[in-house]
């Protein structure tokens, strides 16, 4: 009998790992363990990492180690819409406003990442899968990172760049993601929008980068731009095919389209150049 009991607990177990493994096709809202969450259409785990997909077409989306996610929750029928607001790089650094997630922890602030990066990227123009491969890169969505020489938060601002950016607590998602933004449009100005070298300033500093002329010769630095160009030019590949498959199906509306990483209007970011060849401090 204990025996049987045994066979039963073990196929209960191996059937619950089989279901997690299974991709989730309804629209939820995963909670992160380091306080926000990311709302998405459907999940799948790939590894050791749950992809979070940001559409329904699957075109984009968002890699997050399994071990970081606290529970999955499903999401909420009235999404606040996102603000379309005008170009903002004079305005101030808004504070949070915290929400509490339906389901989730009590006094616990749950902050949609997907949201908050998709409304920075719009205010400052700029493709908001260029603003996830950055962020991947810089904390691997570790919204408490702290690097060894003082970056801090989502986007890895130094105090001194959080300060001049306006940016009042950079360990403030909302606020992190709005001051790195911010800093990333500036850079891809400063440099005629060649999204490498915009890149190593937003590393290595653009002191560095105009010392050296170009991308530096740190490996850090060289393999830090290679793999967020890397990370975001495979987002674009996956978007066009999932653009042309949507063409080729017979059952597709010829008004449907992949908007979910669709750039703001106004110039943006292409990951076009050539990756660099190897590396990265900060500045």
């Amino acid at each position: 009998m204990n025996c049987i009991r045994q066979v039963r607990k073990v196929a209960g177990v191996v059937a619950i790992l089989a279901m997690a493994a299974l991709p989730c096709l309804a629209a939820e809202v995963a909670v992160l363990k380091n306080g926000f969450s990311i709302k998405h259409e459907r999940r799948e785990v790939v590894g050791d990492v749950t992809r979070l997909y940001m559409n329904k077409e699957g075109s984009s989306f968002v890699d997050v180690p399994t071990s970081e996610i606290e529970h999955f929750e499903a999401a909420p029928d009235d999404p606040t819409p996102l603000a379309h607001v005008q170009d903002a790089t004079s305005r101030p650094i808004p504070t949070p406003t915290g929400v509490i997630a339906p389901g989730g922890f009590p006094g616990r602030p749950v902050i949609d990442l997907n949201q908050v990066v998709n409304e920075a990227s719009g205010r400052y123009r700029l493709d908001p899968d260029l603003v996830n491969s950055v962020i991947k890169a810089e904390s691997d969505f570790n919204a408490h990172a702290v690097s060894p020489k003082g970056a801090r938060g989502l986007m890895q601002l130094m105090p001194g760049t959080a300060s001049q950016l306006g940016v009042p607590n950079v360990f403030d998602p909302r606020a992190n993601v709005e001051g790195g933004t911010k800093y990333l449009r500036e850079l891809l100005e400063k440099y005629n929008f060649d999204i490498v070298k915009a890149l190593a300033a937003y590393n290595a500093g653009p002191q560095t980068v105009e010392r050296f002329g170009g991308v530096p010769p740190y490996y850090e630095t060289k393999a830090y731009v290679a793999r967020i160009v890397r990370d975001f030019n495979k987002k674009k590949v996956a978007q066009q095919k999932a653009a042309v498959a949507k063409k080729t199906s017979p059952s597709t509306s010829p008004n449907a389209h992949a908007t979910a990483a669709k750039p703001s209007s106004g110039r943006t970011a292409q990951a076009n150049s050539p990756p660099a060849k190897s590396g990265h401090p900060s500045e």
